[in-house]
């Protein structure tokens, strides 16, 4: 086996690739599967805060990436064709990583997958059923993976649950409630440059985690969505849904309730507010499954604010840099171990494929499998994400979604 790292480009430079995308590839470059890293952004700005990122260079001394444009670029001049050029320096069968606002990601997608790339994109993968049909259809034709980043699915509890349920132990999801409410900061980040009403609204852009997440645990599909919104605006005017309030109907009758927002108290302990509570009915029996992921029984007070506050509830299980045996410090974590399973996903087929019909066997099976989230595997989220848009724009009415040779969403008239 000829483990070749892969070349990796990251196309957005904002907070997520700085709070999880670059750190774990950094430390995939360490263990050979990543090799040259470049960054390719809008503008200069974020490359630069990447690169000044002081514990990001404790953590990882002498790693760097290739910024595309370059620092020394003026931050006010803009690039919005850059990544196209990038695409098409990088060598056939290298890593292209998506982490842009929702909206951008299927025509990029495309473009990396015709320059004959492989793809990690941050969830949701697009807005809409019909792309992530051509999606899968384009990438399976080339034999190129193409992996959703739902790190839920990798938390340890969620994998067990998965199991737990497909044993019987639980029952039948029958009702349940989710919540993801990010800090108010958000408001004053980049965010009220593109989290617009006509864009992308809370149940879409953090929600869809649980949905993912019920759906991969239960298998169950949604058939029903009612998604509204309260609007509000940015510090800039700019409008949006601040808040959002999602109810999802699924095919055994089960109902699950989603609350979303960006304004958890910058103040309070947590740096956000999430969770998930699933009710499942047996013979004369009921079960449970409860994850509180606001507090996972860690609490630190700190002589000097951590965030917005000196006493905080801190997980160690989504992503944190820890001391290891090496230099810095390394990424652990659900979010660490999702980025990872994708990256060493496309080294192995690179290293153990050398016919197109070979590569198409290995993404069938990882599409079977369920784990990682593939556009084959994880469709029911852009029938949902596409469902919640047409709903919440039409101030909460309801959507049905169907299923079959032509699955589609049909917004009623009640």
């Amino acid at each position: 086996m000829n483990n070749k790292p892969l070349d990796t480009l990251i196309i957005g430079g904002g907070m997520i690739t700085n709070d999880q995308l670059l750190p774990s590839i950094y430390h995939l470059q360490r263990l050979g599967v990543v090799g040259e890293i470049t960054i390719c952004a809008l503008n200069s700005a974020p490359l630069q805060a990447l690169a000044d990122n002081a514990e990001l260079r404790a953590a990882f001394p002498g790693q760097k990436f290739t910024a595309l444009p370059a620092l020394t670029t003026p931050p006010d001049k803009m690039f919005p064709d850059l990544f196209k050029d990038a695409l098409a320096k990088l060598r056939p069968h290298q890593a292209v990583v998506v982490a842009v606002p929702d909206w951008f990601h299927y025509p990029i997608i495309l473009e990396a997958l015709r320059h004959e790339q492989h793809v990690l994109s941050v969830k949701p993968l697009v807005l809409e059923y019909q792309q992530d049909v051509a999606i899968e259809h384009l990438a399976l034709e080339k034999g190129l993976f193409v992996g959703v980043e739902y790190h839920k699915r990798f938390d340890r509890r969620a994998l067990q649950a998965k199991r737990f349920y497909a044993e019987g132990r639980f029952g039948k999801f029958i009702m349940g409630e989710a919540k993801l409410h990010e800090p108010y900061y958000y408001r004053h980040s980049n965010f009220q440059n593109w989290f617009t009403c006509d864009k992308t609204d809370p149940f879409t852009y953090v929600g869809c985690h649980y949905v993912d997440l019920v759906y991969f645990i239960t298998g169950l599909k949604p058939v029903a969505v009612s998604v509204d919104g309260v609007r509000g605006k940015f510090p800039n005017g700019k409008e949006a849904f601040l808040w959002s309030s999602g109810r999802v109907r699924y095919e055994n009758g089960a109902l699950l309730t989603v609350t979303d927002g960006l304004g958890y108290p910058d103040d309070a302990a947590g740096s956000n507010d999430q969770g998930m509570i699933m009710y499942c009915e047996g013979q004369n029996r009921s079960g449970m499954i409860h994850h509180d992921d606001h507090e996972r029984g860690i609490r630190y007070a700190f002589l000097e604010p951590s965030g917005a506050a000196r006493y905080r509830y801190v997980s160690p299980d989504y992503f944190r840099l820890v001391p290891w045996e090496g230099d810095g410090a390394k990424p652990v974590g659900y979010g660490y171990d999702s980025v990872a399973a994708s990256l060493q996903t496309m080294q192995r087929i690179e290293a153990t494929c050398d016919n197109l019909a070979a590569r198409q066997k290995i993404i069938r099976e990882i599409d079977a499998a369920g784990i990682i989230a593939t556009p084959a595997n994880s469709f029911i989220n852009e029938l949902v994400v596409e469902a919640a848009r047409q709903s919440i724009l039409a101030d909460g009415a309801l959507v049905k979604i169907h299923y079959g040779k032509n699955p589609h969403v049909e917004k009623t008239n009640g």
